[in-house]
């Protein structure tokens, strides 16, 4: 794991400690922010969709079919810093591309310059489309700040703590850890633990003793990873299509919303 220091690494139990779900006593609630509280999971996939077709198009032609903004954006992008999930994805096409560097111009010449494309596309839809919260989102936030259990917000996108705002949560949620936190602190993104770690510290709680909820396979990886007291996948597809795959990358349950998430993790705190 990279950078943040030491208090956001996770604490070593024995194995004795990680009782199976539903015997832990749970103090906090680390929940992603794309696509568990706000409804912008759609918006990425179509700025990723815009971005790399563009990409493939240039590089490879008619050589590569174009970019799945369901399976291959759940598989390769969801949940990870742009950088990462543009690099994961051209490297499972095929595609090598120079690496470049943060300040280069949105375009298909390097890996940073496709993620600033893709960074291009998602400021131009936001701006016309906005991003609501999911509707159960802050009912959910209600009930567990009133069972005392402390919620912190994570993402790797920078626009995340001005979303959260605009959709009337940030009053709900005690932390907040975005891709600014990340960029400052030097965290690595998903996979790696470290945003879960970094909101777990402040939030006062160890990792053993909190919960986390994603919808991304990266994420999930992360909170089990990260040695979390339970790993909640959310799968808010219409056909459950990922609750699968995200029992296999470590979820202890999955859950279809957030009235279920509730459910369950007050009934841990309780």
């Amino acid at each position: 794991m990279s950078g943040g220091g030491g208090d956001v690494r996770p604490e070593r139990t024995a194995p004795g400690d990680r009782r199976t779900p539903g015997t832990r006593s749970l103090r906090a609630l680390v929940l992603d922010t794309d696509g568990v509280l706000l409804d912008s999971a759609g918006l990425h996939a179509a700025a990723w969709k815009k971005a790399l077709d563009a990409c493939l198009d240039a590089v490879a032609g008619e050589e590569q079919p174009p970019f799945d903004a369901d399976t291959e954006y759940r598989r390769f992008v969801d949940g990870r810093p742009r950088y990462d999930g543009a690099a994961a994805f051209l490297t499972a096409r095929g595609l090598r591309l120079p690496t470049g560097t943060p300040r280069d111009a949105p375009g298909c010449a390097t890996v940073w310059a496709v993620a600033a494309r893709k960074e291009q596309v998602f400021a131009a839809l936001l701006a016309t489309a906005g991003v609501p919260a999911f509707g159960d989102s802050r009912p959910a936030l209600t009930a567990l700040r009133a069972a005392g259990v402390r919620c912190a917000a994570v993402s790797a996108s920078r626009h995340a703590r001005a979303l959260i705002r605009a959709a009337g949560l940030a009053d709900l949620l005690a932390v907040i850890v975005d891709g600014e936190d990340a960029a400052r602190l030097g965290l690595a993104g998903k996979p790696d633990p470290a945003l879960f770690l970094r909101a777990a510290a402040l939030l006062g709680s160890r990792p053993y003793e909190t919960a986390v909820a994603e919808d991304a396979l990266a994420g999930v990886e992360a909170g089990r990873r990260g040695g979390f007291g339970l790993v909640v996948g959310v799968d808010r597809t219409g056909l459950r299509s990922n609750t699968a795959p995200l029992r296999e990358r470590g979820a202890d349950l999955v859950v279809p919303d957030l009235t279920a998430l509730v459910r369950r993790v007050r009934g841990e705190h309780g």
